[in-house]
């Protein structure tokens, strides 16, 4: 495979998809087994493990979804484009990776617009339970005359995942576009749910 610009995003993309869907698992995992012991060895609780569950999921959903474009695991109706000649088929599949770039761009920018107001408006607002370290905020500069600038994490923190995760989406859709443009692809979806269900058992 030459070392090209388009390749070398789509490595870098897939690695930043690939490690943090990992890395998401693994600490809901173990966070959630931390929980569990602390409630029924010691008797005690994590408060924040349920909220942190919670965001680390939305960033889990965020990223599969757009590591769902690229192996092309979205399901979808099929029946009538397979009946149609391959131009035509090749012309839908534009049309709909149109239809999902004209969307996702929305997405990126409400995603955007809904962040940037707590990244720079509103960064006073902190989530309900998880404790924001002292040390984190002394190596990030958060800290004031000894004393933190927060007691939780600021909610911007775990938003920012929307337009990250909308960014990534457009990338994979740019990716498929290209794709079915150079005739590498023919449909946007999986060839059908049937086909597709059997191949993940």
């Amino acid at each position: 495979m030459p070392d090209t610009a388009e390749n070398r995003l789509g490595y870098w993309v897939n690695e930043i998809e690939e490690v943090g869907i990992a890395t998401l698992l693994g600490l809901m995992a173990l966070i959630t087994f931390a929980n569990v012991v602390a409630r029924y060895v010691f008797q005690s609780n994590l408060l924040w493990a349920l909220e942190t569950t919670t965001y680390l999921f939305a960033w889990l959903v965020l990223f599969g979804v757009s590591y769902a474009v690229k192996i092309s695991a979205n399901l979808g109706v099929d029946a009538i484009l397979n009946y149609l000649p391959p131009p035509v088929q090749r012309l839908c599949a534009l049309v709909a990776v149109t239809a999902c770039l004209a969307f996702t761009t929305l997405l990126l920018y409400g995603g955007w617009e809904y962040w940037s107001k707590f990244a720079f408006q509103l960064s006073f607002l902190e989530v309900e339970d998880i404790p924001y370290p002292i040390w984190l905020q002394s190596l990030l500069g958060y800290v004031e005359d000894g004393e933190p600038m927060y007691e939780k994490i600021p909610r911007f923190i775990p938003y920012v995942i929307l337009p990250i995760g909308m960014a990534l989406l457009l990338i994979r859709y740019l990716q498929a576009a290209v794709r079915i443009w150079r005739g590498e692809q023919r449909m946007l979806i999986a060839s059908h749910e049937v086909e597709a269900m059997e191949e993940s058992k």
